[in-house]
């Protein structure tokens, strides 16, 4: 996993909607810390800050050291706040971690070795099912992303979380059902132009239909006027 972010805190003397609204004027962002069976710790920390880590894109599945004035507490995003106009960060909660906890986080996946998928090869197309797995992890030992091979995959095949082996530490937090995480699908481009094939044989067809009918009528009508010349 990604080492463990710190961010400077102070405690926030006043709650309140209008005392949040002051602090987000001075640059600041209102945030809170709860769990572990204590008291919840309101909280603020600088913008700048918080949005620089937010932009290394792995914030809320990393462990955050909140520094309050010396003191060090353990926690996990649990929920960002933006502002529907600026898109400014406006609220943080965070979950206080105790060092042995197991929490629920959702991971990223990752599609490795596409170079090695027959399927892939023939121009098939990986469609994603779930982009994220929910997994609950040992509070250390939460992975940044999990790997998933498709070597040897070919057109519709599919990729179960049966299949996957998660890293040590982690487990599904779906347990009733044998999920799917992504399948190996045909072109839809392939598909498009197989079509067109078979609409362009039926043209054919019918053309080839169409001259023979025009070569009947042409003969009949000889016929009739050869039968009427000889009356």
């Amino acid at each position: 996993m990604s080492d463990a972010l710190n961010l400077p805190a102070e405690l926030r003397e006043r709650a309140g909607k209008g005392a949040s609204r002051a602090l987000r004027r001075e640059g600041r962002v209102p945030a809170v810390i709860y769990g572990g069976k204590e008291e919840p710790i309101t909280i603020h920390l600088e913008e700048k800050e918080v949005v620089r880590q937010l932009m290394l894109g792995h914030f809320m599945n990393s462990i955050v050291m909140i520094d309050l004035g010396g003191d060090s507490v353990r926690t996990l995003p649990k929920d960002v706040a933006f502002h529907p106009v600026t898109d400014r960060p406006t609220h943080i909660d965070f979950l206080r971690l105790a060092k042995d906890a197991k929490i629920e986080v959702a991971i990223p996946v990752v599609f490795i070795n596409e170079e090695e998928s027959p399927g892939l090869k023939k121009g098939g197309v990986l469609n994603v099912v779930r982009h994220d797995l929910d997994l609950v992890c040992e509070s250390d030992k939460i992975p940044d992303e999990i790997e998933i091979d498709v070597t040897g995959k070919e057109v519709g095949d599919s990729i179960h979380i049966s299949e996957i082996t998660l890293p040590a530490g982690s487990e599904s937090a779906i347990t009733d059902r044998d999920f799917t995480i992504a399948t190996l699908v045909a072109p839809s481009a392939l598909k498009k132009s197989e079509g067109e094939g078979e609409d362009e044989d039926g043209e054919e067809d019918g053309e080839e239909v169409a001259a023979d009918e025009v070569e009947a009528t042409a003969q009949k009508a000889d016929g009739e006027e050869g039968e009427g010349g000889e009356g």
